[in-house]
This record gives C-alpha cells, structure tokens and sequence, in this order.
C-alpha cells in the first residue's frame, strides 16, 4: 500500500517529528457522499483535488438502501469520504453539488481534528501556493 506523498512512515533516530508537533491539532472536516459507478467518484473526486477543495478522497464500494420517491430501494453505489478543512466547506459545497451525479448528492459533515503530521499535511495540500509550478519556456 502507497502511502501519502511526505508521509513515509520512519523508525529510524532521524525521524525529526517532536513531541509538541505530535500533540498539535488540526480541525478536520470529513464530507461523506456517494456516486452511482466508480468512474463517476473517480472523476469528482479528480475535479474536488484539482481544485484544492480536498486534500484527499477515499473511495469505497458500498451497497446502499434508502427510501427514494415512495419506495425502498437498493443499489451498489461508491462512497466518497472527502477531508478537508472546515474553511474549504462553503466552496466544496457549491463544487460537489454541481459536479454531482445524482439529484439530491447525499451531504454529510463529520467534523474532528487531527494530531500532528496528518493534520498539517492536509492543511498544506489545501493551501493554493502549494501549486506545482509551470515550466517555463525557454
């Protein structure tokens, strides 16, 4: 398994991550949404990363059950879990709902924070200086 870009995991002395990094806290907000076919989350996950509304997304096949214009349904679907910060949530919103597949995108906010490394990563891969830059002519 790949792990993120920065974060290899170290055992050696020279791993420098100190106690107060370690112990500082990143608010952290969690989207969970769903699309119909992998190929649908796998482009609105692309489009949220492209546009720094999200620092990353998790995809994983589910089987949903839900009430839908009068009846119980059922279907094989792919849930999105999007991590972003609480600040990036007004654009992500508006991003999502018109990227989205279906009618009504299922919008859920799971709010938290995270302890050191993982939380600065995040903050980082949201922050638009962190652009690759473009090659210049030459």
């Amino acid at each position: 398994m790949r792990e993120h870009p920065g974060m290899a995991r170290t055992n050696t002395p020279t791993n420098t991550t100190t106690a107060a990094s370690t112990s500082e806290r990143s608010p952290v907000t969690v989207v969970l949404t769903s699309e119909a076919t992998p190929e649908r989350a796998e482009a609105l996950a692309h489009a949220l990363l492209e546009q720094r509304l999200v620092a990353c997304v998790s995809l994983l096949p589910v089987r949903s059950h839900y009430h839908w214009q009068g009846k119980i349904e059922s279907g094989d679907e792919v849930k999105l879990l999007l991590k972003t910060t609480p600040e990036q949530l007004p654009a992500l919103h508006r991003a999502l709902h018109a990227l989205h597949g279906y009618q009504t995108p299922e919008w859920i906010e799971l709010s938290g924070s995270s302890c050191g490394d993982y939380g600065h990563w995040l903050v980082e891969q949201l922050n638009p200086a962190n652009e690759p830059e473009e090659p210049q002519p030459r």
